[in-house]
Parts: structure tokens; C-alpha cells; sequence
């Protein structure tokens, strides 16, 4: 197998193989302001043609897939829909920033691998610049069930003041520490099955600390399982990060940085994260889910010392 790509100039980069469509990255969306326009994935597919994303579900519109989305960066809501506020809880503020497409670097295929880099500029509901983000995203072909998906980003400073990251949770909501990489999974996965390196379970393993994630869900209709797994990479500040982790009322996996700690980035400083996905058909059991892990470290080991 062979991964390809469809470049729709402008708007989206699609990496495909064998007839299915793995990944499509909308990196110029049509996003309403109030959901804080930014680059996502979705639809996202494993190698058997199953969905393992949504895409702005009615609970939580600003839920996109999978996006790089940060609800507190000082004043800045960069995640969508309202603020947490101290002692108001979510307040519709007038702070829905956007994270906007700049360049494209280069967008390639080779064999088993396709990647593309790009910039962004994350600009202030006024107007004003805030950051100055590198990304890079490589998808790679494991085996005929599983491939990985490395995000790389480093983003910049470029406001006149210290930012700081954080979250609902450091703005004094309890267990909501959210923000970074987040994936939305489909509707069928809801009651699905979260795993750490200690064991599975559901909304229970929500802000514990973990090298790694995983969640285990099944499909409507054909009744097929498939599965994800999120490896952090142990350069990335905080590691291992807490996790915010639902599966009671819906599915999702987030590696959270500012989960309950703030991070300050002083003008002109940068800070990266590196992030690797890992999408399989099937559900592998414990130990199997387990020994997907190691297919993101080889990942994140492949682009650099993890």
C-alpha cells in the first residue's frame, strides 16, 4: 500500500490509500467566529473505511474532529463558544480569536508517508496578532490495519505581553481541564471504553497522568469496533500530561498541558508539542491497545528523540 494526496488548493489536504479517504485537513475553514476558526481533521477514517471523528455535533459546535484548540491564552478564547469565568461560570465574551492559514510550506507523498507544514497566524477577535505557529502533520502507514498521524507544533509569542495557557480548570471549574489536541469521536462510541497504561475505565481516568490514551468504540450499523490511542511525546512540556477523558455523555481523548497548571510564554518565547495519533480497525484488547502505543513512539521516534 501506497499513501496518496488530494491537494484542494486553498481549503484542504485529503491523504488517502487503497480507495479510502484517511484524513482530510481543512486548513482554511468557513468556521462561524464564535466557534474560533481553526485548522481541523475530520472526516477521519481507519484503513477499513470506518469514521472515527465528528464534526460540529449540537452539544458542543465548536467540536471539530480533531483541532488544536485553546480556551485560555490570557483574554483569548482560541477554542470556540463561550468563557469560563471565575464565579460566572460560561460567559458569551466578546474573545472568540481565530487561528488563520498563512503559507504552505510543502505537501508531499513518499511510499508509505505523506506530510505537509504550514503557518499560522492566531489573531485576536480585534484583530491583533497573538501567536506565530510551525505545524506539521505526517500520516504513515503501519500494517493493514493501523496507521499513525505525528502533530507537530511550535508556536510563538508575538504579542507585547506574557501569555498565559490555561484552562476551565485553572480558571476554578473542577475536572475540566481542557485544551490542546482534542478528538471528538462518532455518537456510537458514547459508553465507549477509555484505557491507560493502569488499566481501562471511563470518565473515572479523567485527570490522571499518562504517557498515553486510548478509547475502544463500536459502529453503528456494521457493528465494527475501531480504535484510537493519543501518545505524548516525552519532550512536550508537563509530560506526562493529565488527561481529559469523556465517554459517559460523549467520546473524547485530550492530552491537557494547562489541565490544571498554568503555562506562561514570555514575548518572542516559543513552545512546542509534538503529538502522535494512532487509528486502527478493531478492538485489540487490553494488551493488545496496550502495544499500539508503541506504533506512536516509533512514530514520534521516526521524526526525532522522544
Amino acid at each position: 500500500m501506497s499513501l496518496q494526496v488530494d491537494h484542494a488548493l486553498g481549503r484542504s489536504v485529503t491523504v488517502c490509500t487503497g480507495g479510502v479517504a484517511l484524513l482530510s485537513y481543512v486548513y482554511r475553514p468557513d468556521t462561524p467566529r464564535l466557534e474560533s476558526p481553526k485548522p481541523y481533521l475530520h472526516p477521519i477514517r481507519t484503513l477499513a473505511g470506518d469514521l472515527v471523528s465528528l464534526f460540529r455535533p449540537h452539544d458542543h459546535v465548536w467540536h471539530k474532529g480533531v483541532a488544536w484548540s485553546l480556551p485560555h491564552v490570557a483574554e483569548h478564547n482560541f477554542w470556540g463558544g463561550p468563557t469560563y469565568v471565575r464565579g460566572s461560570g460560561y460567559v458569551q465574551l466578546d474573545n472568540n480569536g481565530s487561528a488563520v492559514h498563512r503559507s504552505m510550506n510543502h505537501v508531499s507523498a513518499d511510499g508509505d508517508t505523506a506530510s505537509l507544514a504550514h503557518e499560522l497566524d492566531w489573531i485576536s477577535r480585534p484583530g491583533d496578532m497573538v501567536l506565530d505557529e510551525h505545524r506539521t502533520l505526517t500520516a504513515a502507514l503501519v500494517d493493514d490495519r493501523t496507521w499513525t498521524l505525528v502533530f507537530d507544533t511550535a508556536t510563538t509569542n508575538v504579542s507585547d505581553g506574557t501569555l498565559t495557557f490555561g484552562s476551565p480548570t485553572t480558571k476554578g471549574r473542577e475536572d475540566a481541564g481542557y485544551g490542546g489536541l482534542f478528538w471528538r469521536g462518532p455518537r456510537s462510541f458514547t459508553g465507549g471504553i477509555v484505557q491507560s497504561p493502569d488499566g481501562v475505565g471511563g470518565d473515572d481516568l479523567r485527570g490522571t497522568r499518562a504517557e498515553w490514551f486510548a478509547f475502544r468504540g463500536r459502529h453503528d450499523e456494521t457493528g465494527r469496533s475501531s480504535t484510537i490511542v493519543i501518545v505524548d511525546d516525552a519532550g512536550n512540556p508537563r509530560h506526562p500530561p493529565q488527561w481529559f477523558a469523556r465517554s459517559e455523555a460523549f467520546a473524547c481523548l485530550n492530552p491537557a498541558p494547562f489541565f490544571s497548571a498554568e503555562l506562561e510564554l514570555a514575548p518572542g518565547a516559543t513552545v512546542g508539542f509534538r503529538y502522535a495519533l494512532v487509528v486502527t480497525a478493531g478492538d485489540h484488547g487490553d494488551e493488545g491497545t496496550a502495544a499500539l502505543a508503541d506504533h506512536g513512539r516509533a512514530a514520534l521516534a521516526r521524526q526525532g528523540v522522544v
